[in-house]
């Protein structure tokens, strides 16, 4: 049976299927590259394991109380290791990514301190962390304010504007790395580093830290490697490599880790507390596996960025443009065609393909939200998943896959679903 025969049984028609292999024959290179950045971030994860002497008995479970769990404190030396750190806190009672973001930012501030973002507004979810938009428990209410500095009409930084906004009372310097529901840029380490370093420089005792999510393993190094002194973010993104149920790291400073131990626990208490609940050898494994899921990850997205882009749709980043992580976002400036992406998604996925994505007010946004993600974990968006704010520029943001090959059906199977409802028209091959 044929190649072909097989995206058919799936339900790619041979237009479609033929359409997305003229696009892929131009990405070799591309490939290539990201290839060999996955080997480079795999050697970096295998010295980190290796120096820290992982065994077979850092795998057994904990319950109560987990003092002494040695494969807990292994897996945090781990990620120390790999991310050139004095030291980290990863666990699975860390819920996901705005939980990490909400425990480093709490720790680490105090009544009075100002948060500034020198980035433009933080992700939907953090808003209600800080108190942008009124929540229990936001940092607002307990006298932490916020300012924060818009970013220049083409996705720079505003130096000038960062420079005034720093104050006596500016505490903690939080910097998104990835572009959220935002169509601009996301940006590389170098990037970041260049930020910090400024940042330092009008106030040298200044934190910084650093939303990685969607960043990890992307380049070769970390913003951690660029002077961050918290880098924060999701195992059930890219770190976890499909395999972490559940969990969130921080890596850092020593102090600002013990801070954030001492607030996921209870004060006197810090990282000595937290049974791993037989969790570690998904996480440890996962850890292993990231560099190359990463890497199937990025040319599902410059896959994506290219297919789209011949069907005359604009991406951030386009199908040319250097990656600083794996979201890929497709303006497609109609609802149907968000609804119609997002089954396609759906309709490739391993788990719930029968499943119609809906609109829905998720908790947290401001706006309703479609989601397609059939995985193995709920929620994991280094599984094939889209998602995206109904809200003008009706712009879906595409993610994942745990393979190249799933990425690929997965892009095949939105644009499927488009053209069988009438919203785009295929281009024609050369010859038609």
């Amino acid at each position: 049976m044929s190649i072909e025969t097989m995206y058919q049984a799936l339900g790619i028609d041979q237009a479609v299927y033929d359409f997305g292999q003229e696009v892929l024959s131009g990405l070799e290179g591309r490939f290539a590259e990201i290839d060999q950045r996955a080997e480079y971030n795999q050697a970096k994860v295998l010295a980190a394991m290796g120096e820290n002497r992982v065994s077979a008995p850092c795998f057994a479970q904990t319950t109560g109380y987990g003092y002494n769990d040695m494969g807990r404190d292994v897996l945090e030396k781990v990620y120390a290791s790999a991310f050139h750190t004095q030291a980290a806190l990863v666990r699975p009672q860390i819920t996901c990514g705005t939980h990490a973001l909400a425990v480093a930012l709490s720790a680490n501030l105090r009544p009075g301190d100002e948060l500034l973002s020198p980035v433009g507004a933080p992700y939907d979810t953090l808003e209600e962390v800080i108190g942008i938009r009124p929540s229990r428990g936001s940092l607002a209410e307990f006298g932490v304010t916020y300012r924060q500095a818009d970013l220049l009409p083409d996705g720079s930084f505003d130096y000038e504007a960062i420079r005034r906004a720093i104050n006596s009372r500016t505490r903690l310097i939080t910097i998104q790395r990835s572009k959220g529901y935002a169509t601009r840029p996301s940006f590389s380490v170098e990037q970041i580093g260049e930020l910090i370093a400024f940042c330092k420089s009008v106030k040298p005792d200044v934190l910084c830290m650093v939303d990685n999510c969607y960043g990890e393993f992307v380049e070769t190094i970390e913003p951690s490697d660029v002077g961050a002194d918290m880098t924060v973010g999701s195992l059930i993104k890219n770190p976890g490599g499909g395999l972490a149920a559940t969990g969130g790291y921080i890596c850092g400073t020593a102090d600002c880790v013990e801070n954030c131990a001492y607030r996921l626990s209870a004060p006197g208490l810090g990282q000595e507390v937290g049974a791993n609940l037989g969790q570690l050898p998904a996480m440890f494994q996962g850890f292993f596996l990231a560099p190359t899921v990463v890497a199937g990850a990025l040319k599902g997205a410059v896959f994506a960025a290219n297919v789209y882009e011949r069907l005359g749709f604009s991406c951030v980043p386009n199908g040319q443009e250097p990656r600083y992580d794996i979201i890929q976002s497709v303006i497609l400036g109609a609802p149907e065609r968000m609804t119609a992406f997002c089954a396609g998604i759906q309709a490739a996925a391993p788990v719930d393909s029968f499943a119609t994505p809906v609109p829905w007010a998720m908790p947290g946004y401001d706006s309703d939200v479609i989601m397609a993600a059939g995985a193995f974990v709920q929620g994991s968006s280094i599984e094939l998943s889209a998602d995206g704010p109904m809200r003008e520029p009706y712009a879906v943001y595409f993610q994942g896959g745990l393979t190249w090959y799933h990425a690929k059906t997965g892009i095949l199977m939105s644009v499927q679903k488009l053209h069988e409802r009438g919203l785009i028209q295929l281009p024609r091959r050369e010859g038609e």
